[in-house]
């Protein structure tokens, strides 16, 4: 479809691999032909790690079906062993792994949990180890050890909770006594939704419950806070938002659950735009009919780009590449975990485009907006910089080095661009697996011929 219109390598690097200082280089396959994909992708992370938390602190055992196995989850569930819940894997109900067994257990700390680079660990877990009796320490990645965690500490801090008053970040030590008064607090969440759910998800268990305000003026991805009320409520707690910046939950129990986990939408997103950068189309199999998902957005934010988009009987969405990219000025406040894909899909675009309140992805893995920036400008894109977002002036793009800041979403997009310019190479591929092991074979799966009927799996 981009032939005549960028500049790069003939060559589309399909032999052996590369390194870079040390890293692993990818060739992103290039798409020559419109893609014709129908794909099953494994479950929701923040669906899942939702409910481990939720499942750890029942007061009964849970099932999850159909959960995603990646470094994230991996890392919750690590964790959460590690304070006495007892996580058995057992014959799965989906073509992507076992089923989770859940019986929660007393909880113990004097322990150290390892949160590699998953926000919802170093997030969730600490009101969980707070409700533990005895010391638990928590690190991460070194990647990840800059990443925002006042509000939660503080928070704690306020409720009484232990923590040395200097610790604002990872490394830290918790000191949880076995229980957590609770009461009304405030915080400002204006740098992640994951502040206030990480408080909600183990507000039940404090013995006056919760009564939750924010101070800040923004607030962004809402949609994952409504995602925390309606698994708090899935398991019976009295859980509500009566009111913008105001949450409450009331203390009990929290009930065991068998929950089936529905398919990441948000890593759905590099597999639909693909469909739109490569002239064709992309079906997702398994698309719910209602999610607290942030990835459902893309049913209403890819047809702005100038795409189709399709729900079939059969549970499926399918999106279908228009007669041109269009140029877009969207708001992403409520999606940022989708800029990366939209930002790089702009590239290809008719027209400038500009993509705002987002200003709370500098805070993620890496700098997401800096990172797409650098890399396609690198690739001989124009892309500046804002406060709150970038704008993306589309160019001719040439093959080059991508790279991934250890950043799962920043990879994907690089993924995304290398589908229609030949001669990209990305760093450290292998960083998908913090949320989809599968990516670089779903992905270069794409290319192969389709057979009717098939799934990519």
């Amino acid at each position: 479809m981009f032939e005549s219109k960028y500049s790069g390598p003939d060559d589309q690097l399909a032999g052996d691999s590369r390194t870079l200082d040390g890293e692993v280089l990818w060739p992103a396959p290039t798409a020559e032909h419109p893609i014709d994909a129908r794909i099953a992708l494994p479950g929701s992370k923040s669906l899942v790690n939702r409910e481990l938390v939720l499942a750890a602190l029942a007061s009964e055992p849970s099932r999850i079906r159909r959960p995603l196995h990646s470094r994230d989850s991996q890392n919750m569930i690590d964790a959460l062993r590690a304070l006495g819940a007892e996580i058995t894997e057992v014959e799965g109900s989906g073509q992507y792994g076992p089923d989770l067994e859940i019986v929660p257990g007393e909880l113990i700390g004097s322990t150290t949990v390892e949160c590699g680079l998953a926000g919802t660990v170093m997030r969730f877990v600490p009101p969980v180890a707070a409700l533990a009796l005895g010391p638990t320490t928590f690190d991460a990645d070194d990647a990840a050890r800059g990443r925002p965690m006042a509000p939660v500490l503080s928070g704690l801090r306020d409720l009484g909770v232990d923590i040395d008053p200097s610790a604002t970040a990872l490394p830290f030590t918790l000191h949880g006594t076995g229980a957590v008064t609770g009461g009304e607090l405030t915080i400002d969440a204006s740098g992640s939704s994951q502040f206030v759910s990480a408080l909600l998800l183990s507000a039940a268990r404090f013995d006056e419950g919760l009564v939750l305000r924010h101070s800040g003026e923004h607030l962004p991805s809402t949609p994952h806070i409504v995602m925390t009320i309606a698994a708090l409520r899935g398991r019976g707690v009295n859980a509500a938002s009566p009111e913008r910046g105001l949450w409450t939950v009331e203390p009990g129990p929290i009930s065991g659950r068998d929950v089936t986990i529905e398919p990441d939408l948000s890593n759905a997103a590099p597999f639909l735009a693909a469909a739109i950068v490569s002239g064709g189309r992309v079906t997702i199999e398994d698309w719910p009919e209602e999610t607290t998902q942030v990835g459902a957005d893309l049913a209403r934010l890819l047809p702005e780009f100038g795409a189709r988009v399709e729900r079939f009987s059969d549970g499926s969405l399918t999106v279908s590449a228009g007669d041109a990219i269009h140029a877009v000025d969207m708001d992403l406040s409520h999606g940022g975990e989708l800029a990366p894909t939209l930002i790089a899909l702009a590239a290809f675009a008719d027209g400038p485009s500009r993509f705002r309140g987002i200003g709370h992805i500098r805070n993620h893995e890496t700098d997401r907006l800096a990172a797409i920036a650098a890399e396609l400008t690198g690739l001989g894109g124009d892309v500046t910089e804002h406060d709150d977002g970038v704008t993306v002036r589309p160019r001719p793009l040439h093959g080059g080095v991508w790279r991934s800041y250890h950043d799962h979403r920043t990879a994907t997009a690089g993924a995304l661009v290398g589908l229609a310019v030949p001669g990209v190479e990305i760093v450290d591929i292998a960083t998908t697996a913090k949320t989809l092991p599968q990516f670089p074979e779903l992905w270069q799966s794409l290319i192969s011929p389709r057979r009717e009927g098939a799934i990519l799996s």
